[in-house]
């Protein structure tokens, strides 16, 4: 059976009784009986006609789509196209009427009593039944055609803004890994020299944490748990750095359901920032606090920290050298479209960010969980 379809898709066959069942419904609706359709459409002497009809007006159709359009319409000579058209349209109705007298002639039959017609009204045989007959064909082909063709360029737009929104989150968190690379091993350079023991946990951390970004997180979505771990990993490797004069607060609640998916990296690079620039100065008041909260599905990040005051530093924190918040900011918008909301609030000595995620729970399948990437995808492209 799969093979008899391929065969009639392949070379077009299903053309043939698209056009039958056309003309079928056409005849239907104007006799208003089926079964004198389908006597008069099967089997003689109307068969004759009824084939002239289904033949000339698909000729007269293919020839409109695959070549006065392509050639002519969509060249936009559109005086050329019209003219041809018409010309085609009228000669496929003369082909058409042609076939009630050739029907008359081999059945030796006299064309009124045989169609109800009167010979001479040819004109009108030509106003009433080709000429409606052939330009609702036309219509009818040229809607389909143009229905299609809009489909399939729908499909590929969306295919062709899947692939580039793919590809540039694998470029901006491609873009992320080496500035986060360079920063903790700059750190755990500088604690060798003040620490061994503390450089020694310091690397075992960093071990756990290059174990994940180069193997566990090379998915688009991950398991919330998985990227909680992360975060915690790294702020106590980045708390081992800080001077003992920093004051550090750390509150991560648990989720209320535990099937939460997230996009690696996006939090990190906010908690990232605050531990760089965190004030450590002898004179004043040092601190830093990351408290990570839920409310059903809405994941709310606030950070904040000290600054040494300086306007050019908390610019510089803002930009954070134009690499991190500037990355995590066009992912946001990428990942998380209309479902994220972002507060900066920058101060003399203060800096503090807020950023609130609508999550998705995962929808079990066969409980092998579902493809998140996909789902976010979908829904990221409804909205492009």
């Amino acid at each position: 059976m799969y093979l008899v379809f391929n065969w009639l898709y392949r070379y077009k066959i299903y053309h043939i009784f698209f056009w039958i069942a056309y003309h079928f419904g056409w005849w239907t609706i104007a006799s208003g009986s089926a079964a004198d359709t389908f006597h008069n459409a099967f089997f003689p002497p109307y068969n004759i006609k009824f084939l002239f009809y289904v033949v000339f007006q698909a000729l007269a159709v293919y020839f409109n789509l695959y070549y006065l359009i392509p050639k002519f319409l969509a060249k936009s000579k559109y005086i050329a196209y019209v003219l041809l058209l018409g010309t085609s349209i009228f000669l496929c109705c003369v082909f058409i009427i042609s076939g009630y007298y050739l029907t008359a002639s081999i059945f030796d039959t006299s064309f009124e009593e045989l169609f109800k017609i009167n010979r001479g009204d040819y004109l009108e045989l030509f106003k009433s039944n080709a000429l409606p007959s052939t330009i609702a064909s036309m219509t009818l082909a040229m809607s389909i055609k143009l229905c299609k063709n809009w489909i399939e360029t729908r499909n590929r737009e969306l295919e062709l803004a899947s692939e580039k929104v793919e590809t540039e989150l694998k470029f901006l968190k491609s873009q992320f890994n080496p500035h986060f690379l360079f920063n903790t091993i700059n750190s755990i350079f500088v604690l060798i020299h003040k620490n061994q023991d503390m450089a020694s946990e310091s690397l075992a951390k960093f071990s756990d944490l290059m174990r994940y970004q180069l193997y566990e997180c090379n998915e688009s979505f991950i398991p919330l748990y998985r990227e909680l771990e992360y975060l915690q990993n790294f702020i106590e490797l980045g708390s081992l750095r800080l001077d003992n004069n920093v004051m550090v607060e750390i509150q991560v609640d648990k989720p209320e359901y535990s099937n939460l998916y997230i996009a690696p990296f996006i939090l990190m690079p906010f908690i990232e920032n605050s531990f760089k620039h965190v004030s450590q100065l002898d004179e004043i008041d040092n601190w830093l606090k990351i408290n990570v909260s839920f409310e059903a599905q809405l994941l709310r990040l606030e950070v904040s920290n000290s600054t040494m005051g300086e306007r050019e530093v908390v610019n510089k924190m803002s930009m954070d050298g134009g690499i991190g918040l500037v990355n995590v900011k066009r992912r946001l918008d990428l990942i998380y479209p209309d479902q994220y909301k972002l507060e900066i609030n920058e101060q003399a000595n203060r800096y503090s960010v807020r950023l609130d995620i609508e999550l998705s729970t995962v929808i079990l399948n066969n409980n092998e969980g579902v493809d998140s990437e996909q789902y976010y995808m979908r829904k990221l492209i409804k909205q492009l």
